[in-house]
């Protein structure tokens, strides 16, 4: 930054829940066990559709780049979380916390846009079951997965930049447990109607944009399988479907809730117990999800 730009505040207070403090003890231990199984079970299904030959598909390769997202993106946020949790100082330095925007942006993103890939994925096999090996081979698939990483590589550290070369000389506390945008653009002591502004537009091309894409995929997909002349057909179609699309409602359902409602009910600090929906729970249900209701993994998983 030129010195112009150099921000007055060193540190960030996340308050996170330090107005729920009968909590915070339960809270920690909640949040770690959720932690250690997300992390562990979504290390398992990356080693383990990694070292099974026969999950060497283009479906596992989606989950096993989601599984790896999984456990990169609730490390940006719990860690910290966990520490606040048990300390008095509840601080993060002023490039800290732009590192885990950053991260956490990117991993967000990323993730949209995987799930997005994903969902074509299966209309491709359901809809197109005869041209599916053609359409996706092993190179489109690295392009969707490549493509995913560098939208949210682009998007993250662009929309990074953008905030922290903005003059911070005020008040620095935000009622959240991570620095996401709009508690952190709140500080800023400058005008930030544009920025926010270019917060939602980002929000509908980084988040709408895929989960329309997800809708537009499943809408085919249903149509393509309400016309199978066979029951147990159209039941081993949705079979294959209803894990993805656990997850994508779990995901979507709360970043939509937080991030395209009012920036006065944000204000309030509702948005700290939705957004543990995203970086706790989705995270710690994915491998549950896939896992459980996976005969290849289960299969690949005993063999382990």
């Amino acid at each position: 930054m030129g010195k112009g730009n150099q921000s007055c505040v060193t540190e960030i207070e996340l308050l996170g829940f330090s107005d729920f403090r009968a909590l915070q003890v339960p809270l920690f231990v909640l949040v770690l066990a959720f932690y250690v199984f997300a992390v562990v079970g979504n290390t398992l299904i990356v080693l383990v559709t990694a070292a099974h030959p026969a999950l060497h598909t283009p479906m596992y390769f989606f989950l096993r780049n989601l599984s790896f997202l999984e456990v990169c993106y609730t490390s940006v946020t719990l860690p910290k979380l966990l520490v606040n949790l048990l300390s008095e100082s509840q601080t993060i330095s002023f490039l800290g916390c732009g590192a885990q925007m950053c991260f956490f942006l990117f991993f967000g993103i990323t993730e949209c846009c995987l799930l997005s890939a994903m969902a074509y994925n299966r209309y491709v096999a359901i809809c197109c079951p005869l041209q599916y090996a053609l359409i996706v081979n092993q190179r489109l698939c690295a392009q969707l997965a490549g493509g995913a990483w560098t939208i949210g590589t682009l998007a993250a550290f662009s929309q990074t930049v953008s905030i922290f070369t903005m003059p911070f000389c005020g008040p620095n506390r935000i009622s959240h447990f991570f620095c996401d945008i709009l508690p952190v653009l709140g500080l800023a002591t400058t005008d930030t109607h544009q920025y926010e502004a270019a917060v939602t537009i980002l929000t509908v091309l980084l988040i709408l944009v895929p989960f329309l894409l997800i809708l537009l995929s499943y809408s085919l997909i249903i149509s393509t399988i309400l016309k199978m002349p066979s029951a147990e057909g159209r039941h081993k179609a949705f079979s294959t479907c209803s894990s993805h699309l656990l997850v994508v409602s779990l995901f979507y359902g709360s970043a939509i809730l937080i991030y395209m409602q009012p920036t006065s009910v944000q204000s309030q600090g509702h948005d700290r117990f939705l957004s543990l929906v995203y970086t706790v729970l989705t995270p710690t249900f994915n491998p549950v999800i896939y896992s459980l209701r996976n005969k290849e993994i289960k299969s690949a998983l005993r063999k382990s």
